[in-house]
């Protein structure tokens, strides 16, 4: 072959397979016009307020506006470092953001591979269907059911004292060691059927041959478990942990604002509590950004970080 049509092949591979012409933009206009409003949508809810963390670096005055207040740089950020409150936040979002993680995760993938044990797909489906019901109750009702079982007079203390394990009542909401298991624990009762659904759905997609050929090699059901459907679900569950690292510091506000109370409080309040507070409460709007500029910072760092040890790892990533 000669240079010319080496050259000339080479040109051919580079140029786009699909050329963009009037003719194609008039025939796909209605999902152009579908894009193009979700373009729109995501300019104006989610970009346009990022001209909001300007009152990070202001002494905001709500009758200044954002463009009237005074520029001060990054004194709010110190000052927020400076208080030992909020490090003692920083402190209890990391530690239950972590436990809700790696609770959830777990039970997430455990319940479904026992849910995909199940033979009959009648009890199969019943046990699902009643497995994630919990994920559309408000936290409103799941921490009353919570305050119910706990408390003094509650089911939990009743079963405790029948059994020998206790002498006398445990009020758990007045002593700080058992706050951020009972979170952990809310947050896995109410979301572990939801969560299952992706991973069932990772388990239906893996070939069949694979078992009947661990069948063939004499593998009973935890060897299937153990070569067969955890490797074929490893891609899911690395995109669904990629993806869940960076809410680790959304470590929750509902349940934490609902069950925590001045016994606790060293370990209950979250960032999101500590913007309320000091944000809105107090008319502080630039302290609150602050505080959630920090947050969101820290949870982009942390999903460039764990996509990075996935792709040197040669795992699945998200970029």
């Amino acid at each position: 072959m000669s240079s010319k049509a080496k050259v000339k092949t080479k040109a051919n591979a580079n140029e786009p397979k699909t050329k963009i012409t009037w003719k194609e933009v008039k025939r796909q206009k209605v999902l152009l016009f579908w894009a193009a409003v979700m373009v729109i949508y995501g300019i104006i809810f989610y970009y346009a307020p990022l001209a909001g963390w300007l009152m990070a670096f202001q002494d905001y005055k709500p009758k200044d506006g954002l463009f009237g207040s005074e520029f001060i740089g990054i004194a709010k950020f110190v000052r927020l470092f400076s208080d030992a409150t909020f490090l003692r936040v920083i402190r209890n979002t990391l530690a239950m953001g972590v436990l809700n993680l790696v609770a959830s995760l777990s039970m997430a993938i455990l319940f479904a591979i026992l849910l995909n044990e199940i033979r009959s797909k009648r009890s199969k489906k019943v046990v699902q269907t009643i497995s994630y019901l919990p994920h559309f109750l408000s936290w409103i009702i799941v921490t009353g059911i919570l305050h119910d079982a706990l408390s003094t007079s509650g089911i939990i203390n009743e079963l405790l004292l029948k059994f020998g394990v206790l002498d006398q009542p445990l009020n758990f909401f007045a002593h700080p060691k058992y706050f951020w298991p009972i979170v952990a624990f809310a947050n896995v009762w109410k979301e572990t059927g939801w969560n299952a659904i992706l991973y069932l759905a990772a388990i239906t997609s893996i070939d069949p041959s694979l078992y009947e050929a661990a069948a063939i090699d004499g593998a009973g059901r935890f060897a299937k478990i153990k070569y067969v459907t955890l490797p074929g679900i490893k891609p899911t569950i690395i995109i669904t942990l990629l993806m869940n690292v960076g809410n680790v510091l959304n470590a929750g506000f509902e349940i934490q604002y609902l069950l925590g109370n001045g016994l606790v409080q060293s370990v209950s309040q979250t960032i999101d509590i500590y913007v309320l507070k000091w944000g809105i409460s107090q008319g502080d709007y630039a302290i609150g950004t602050a505080a959630g500029i920090f947050k969101s910072v820290v949870s982009i760092v942390l999903i460039v970080i764990a996509n990075q040890i996935a792709k040197r790892n040669g795992e699945e990533r998200l970029f």
